[in-house]
């Protein structure tokens, strides 16, 4: 089975609504879009390209495939690093949370059938790279829901933004994480990888030989 990572930039209060520009959500009116984009360095430049340097599958909320659809394709800027992630992006199947799945221009796009949760459990039991949900708030708040997501990389931003489209909602299926990788960029950006290791676990400081 293939693990389905979400890979989201979130403030420090958990919103992670229009990071890369002022007009990319402003639903809500939402008045602080681009908000990652003074904390850019080559730290964060170098994290997101870990984040695609293995064999990856997108998984897309409809939102962001528009977002996406209209920017990557048309990438001609000479950063190296950008042109890799626009080949990585144009390239890659791209599997779209859709009511429109005939309106899917983008190359190699594929809209999801049927209920949601299983179309996403039938697709990791498939070949192929990883699954990488990247944005897509709405998308990745129902599988947090339904308990399908294996790993958490989140840039956790040193901000408060106050409103904004969250993260994570009170549907989230509780769950265990380990931090397997915790890292820090100049600028104050945390840079964090947890995979799900089962059950919440509970106890009392009253029992004999806990810590306190």
């Amino acid at each position: 089975m293939r693990k389905l990572i979400v890979a989201a930039f979130v403030s420090l209060d958990g919103v992670m609504q229009a990071p890369g520009g002022p007009q990319e959500d402003t639903f809500g009116g939402f008045r602080y879009g681009g908000w990652i984009v003074p904390y850019a360095d080559p730290e964060s430049g170098q994290a997101i390209q870990a984040l695609f340097s293995q064999p990856f599958e997108l998984l897309l909320g409809r939102r962001t495939y528009d977002i996406f659809a209209a920017y990557w394709p048309q990438y001609s800027q000479a950063d190296a690093s950008h042109r890799n992630i626009a080949e990585q992006f144009n390239s890659v199947p791209k599997y779209v949370a859709t009511h429109h799945p005939e309106t899917l221009a983008w190359h190699n796009s594929h809209g999801l059938q049927g209920n949601l949760t299983e179309s996403i459990r039938s697709l990791k039991q498939g070949q192929g790279g990883q699954l990488l949900t990247q944005g897509s708030g709405d998308l990745v708040r129902q599988l947090l829901a339904a308990g399908l997501v294996d790993e958490l990389r989140l840039m956790i931003f040193p901000i408060l933004l106050g409103k904004g489209k969250r993260l994570f909602d009170h549907g989230a299926q509780a769950a265990a994480f380990t931090l397997m990788e915790s890292n820090s960029t100049p600028g104050g950006v945390l840079l964090t990888r947890y995979e799900r290791c089962g059950e919440v676990r509970t106890g009392t400081f009253d029992e004999p030989g806990a810590s306190r």
